[in-house]
């Protein structure tokens, strides 16, 4: 069978930038043992699939490995595809999730998602993910994702991760955010994972659900602006609202094509 897959650019205005994801359209699923080859195919960090279900539209998330909970970049990248490639008309998209419902409203080619918030709280550095890093974090606290406070955006951009340690913790589906205080926005990060064949995820939307309630308290900010550290860098315009946060970005397109199954 032939689908068409398109190749979204999220959290930048670049064609090279940002986080690549791809959107495979479908009328009806496939079985989950099909997405997952489809996902590991595209070698990319997140592939979103969807089924256009009346008013709304279902959107499921895959890495090469598994199938995830919650992800922002393919969900933005999924709505840029809607919007500009499809034709969709209404400048809100609600999806139905295993996250519940999410909304993407899109304005003056920002697409804004509204996600859970997620607070992190107080926990202990486990011995092996102390061991992986190279720079010892001044505090931890955990949501879904570990999340690890440093000094200064400089600690960020050097930490380096040991995969012989990092390979063995088990965070299914999560990861480990790093995160500090920016030089030129409000604050940094980055974001690695376990076991997976991208590392280092470019720019990580769900991140965020954990990170803007935390930084919105501790700078006594609303809104933020923030940027993801990566090789290719993501920028990201967030807004606490209570329990629920605003992500936002732009997104490019970057290819467009078809893939077959038998």
């Amino acid at each position: 069978m032939k689908f068409d897959l398109y190749q979204i650019n999220a959290f930048t205005d670049k064609i090279f930038g940002g986080n690549p994801a791809c959107v495979v359209p479908l009328e009806t699923w496939l079985t989950d043992e099909i997405l997952l080859k489809i996902a590991k195919e595209n070698a990319v960090a997140e592939t979103a699939f969807f089924v256009a279900n009346n008013s709304k539209i279902h959107l499921r998330w895959f890495t090469p490995e598994i199938e995830m909970d919650l992800c922002g970049h393919a969900t933005l990248a999924t709505a840029h595809c809607l919007k500009t490639i499809l034709n969709f008309k209404n400048n809100t998209i609600i999806f139905e999730t295993l996250s519940g419902d999410l909304t993407v409203t899109v304005e003056n080619d920002i697409y804004k998602m509204d996600l859970p918030s997620r607070m992190p709280v107080k926990a202990d550095l486990p011995e092996i993910l102390e061991k992986s890093l190279n720079i010892k974090p001044k505090e931890v606290l955990k949501s879904r994702d570990y999340l690890l406070i440093y000094g200064n955006e400089t600690e960020i951009r050097n930490i380096k991760i040991n995969r012989q340690f990092f390979d063995q913790i088990n965070l299914d589906p999560g990861g480990v955010i790093v995160t500090a205080v920016g030089d030129n926005c409000d604050f940094v990060s980055r974001f690695f994972t376990p076991q997976a064949s991208i590392l280092e995820d470019p720019v990580t939307g769900s991140a965020h659900c954990s990170l803007i309630p935390l930084w919105a308290k501790r700078l006594n900010k609303k809104e933020l602006y923030v940027l993801q550290l990566s090789q290719r860098m993501g920028k990201l315009f967030c807004e606490d609202k209570g329990d629920r946060v605003i992500i936002s970005g732009y997104a490019k397109t970057y290819s467009i094509g078809s893939l077959w199954t038998e």
